[in-house]
């Protein structure tokens, strides 16, 4: 089913009074073979009207009453996709994309949704260019039907409204106690079943539950250090005893937070803590006395246990390489963008929000204390593409982009480090005049879902 992109015109005077007419442009009505003498369907979103077609010459879009697009959500000047279904006698226009975003802040009408606002506007302006709707709302917008939602959009200004449910739910919810409250857990389920709904980036990934995962897959495993989730204490002592160098990574962390790195010695076990100001280091004379001291503080999370790699580094600072792997407009995995990032001064983890600094991952390459980086782009972005279509495969759930964090080691071996399905949007924002590719294939990827 082909699509036209069509603007739409919210009709304010009282000069056509049946809502019910809705005003198209005469070329669309006869390339899609629109009736014009009997109703038919117009479909946004979980919501359908009967409408009667109006064909307008000199009209280059579609023609609403401003009762009509007040109930569809929809403002004046969207563009949005058309596609009409002969069988069904059904007009679609969309794709309607609601964002589910962890929390809003309505007093403060230029920046509702704080750092995030910039993307929320920026994916806003990758529907107008390509065709589309967006809103957002989060768990206090679920309405008991999920027929519709109470969401923000803007249009000049942001502005609070009531929406049909979307074609495509995209996940953005920030915390696990947000996924997990029982209203976004039924709503999720009811909007899929009800409405055919497609919702992408469903749930967070823990590292043991990757790990694990990808290890069936027999190509896979070259890309994995060895790794275990932490039981006791026989399995930490076994894995420092095989390796010189071993992480400790909360399962369910993020940022870079509560990771402990342990280095074996000749005479003695070095334990060194991210924090938010660097490592703070602690050496203790034997393994039984370090396990004592770090048993409280990895009592309060469940542990990752991996292997240490002899990473590559620029400058004396390790390096790694986030990809950012994303659905295409043909439901395809997709390297967007691979960025180097250089651990921040006395940190050991290259988060950004550890004082890692990103640059693009050729650059970084060339930097590096490895010798010959040739075809190591292209291995990453081949590696990052495999990871994804193993998370797909092996891990029940709908995900439409994965950031995947590589590692290169001195011997020019691809690693993979952690895979998340709530890459960060929120940093590197681009001027206001342009949209990213990764935003842009965001709705692309809704194009495909919808099948506009």
């Amino acid at each position: 089913m082909s699509s036209t992109k069509l603007t739409i015109d919210v009709q304010k005077t009282g000069i056509q009074l049946d809502d019910q007419v809705v005003f198209l442009d005469e070329a669309f009505v006869r390339k899609e073979k629109l009736p014009t003498e009997q109703p038919i369907t117009l479909r946004f979103g979980a919501y359908k009207v009967d409408i009667k077609v109006s064909p307008v010459k000199s009209l280059k879009g579609m023609r609403l009453h401003a009762s009509l697009a007040n109930r569809l959500g929809i403002g004046h000047g969207a563009t949005l996709c058309a596609a009409y279904d002969a069988d069904a006698r059904t007009l679609a226009i969309g794709p309607l994309i609601g964002v589910m975003m962890s929390r809003v802040h309505p007093h403060e009408p230029e920046q509702p949704f704080g750092d995030m606002t910039a993307f929320c506007r920026e994916l806003l302006d990758a529907c107008r260019i390509l065709g589309g709707y967006a809103y957002f709302f989060t768990s206090d917008g679920i309405r008991e039907s999920v027929e519709t939602l109470e969401g923000w959009s803007f249009n000049g200004k942001w502005h609070r409204s009531l929406f049909p449910a979307p074609d495509v739910v995209y996940n953005r919810l920030t915390s696990r106690k947000y996924e997990n409250k029982p209203s976004v857990q039924h709503f999720m389920k009811e909007v899929k079943s009800r409405y055919g709904a497609n919702v992408f980036n469903e749930k967070y990934l823990n590292k043991t539950e990757v790990f694990d995962a990808l290890a069936e897959g027999s190509a896979l495993r070259k890309y994995l250090p060895e790794s275990h989730l932490f039981r006791n204490m026989a399995t930490l002592k076994a894995m420092c005893a095989k390796y010189p160098v071993v992480f400790l990574k909360p399962i369910t962390g993020s940022l870079g937070k509560g990771i402990v790195r342990i280095t074996r010695e000749p005479r003695q076990y070095t334990c060194h803590f991210a924090g938010v100001n660097g490592a703070v280091g602690r050496s203790y004379p034997n393994f039984a006395k370090m396990a004592e001291a770090i048993s409280g503080r990895i009592k309060r999370n469940r542990y990752q246990i991996q292997q240490g790699l002899n990473l590559i580094t620029v400058g004396g600072r390790p390096v790694d390489f986030r990809a950012l792997v994303q659905k295409n407009e043909e439901g395809k995995w997709k390297v967007t963008s691979i960025v180097g990032r250089i651990a921040g001064m006395h940190h050991f983890v290259s988060n950004l929000a550890r004082g890692g600094h990103p640059i693009s991952a050729a650059k970084v390459l060339a930097r590096s204390n490895l010798g010959s980086s040739s075809g190591l782009l292209a291995q990453l972005r081949k590696a990052a593409v495999l990871l994804a279509e193993g998370v797909e495969r092996h891990i029940p759930g709908h995900f439409g982009e994965l950031g995947i964090d590589l590692a290169v080691d001195t011997d020019g071996k691809v690693w993979l480090l952690e895979i998340n399905s709530k890459p960060s949007k929120n940093f590197t924002a681009p001027p206001r005049s342009k949209v990213r590719p990764s935003v842009r294939q965001l709705v692309q990827y809704a194009h495909y879902l919808a099948k506009f």
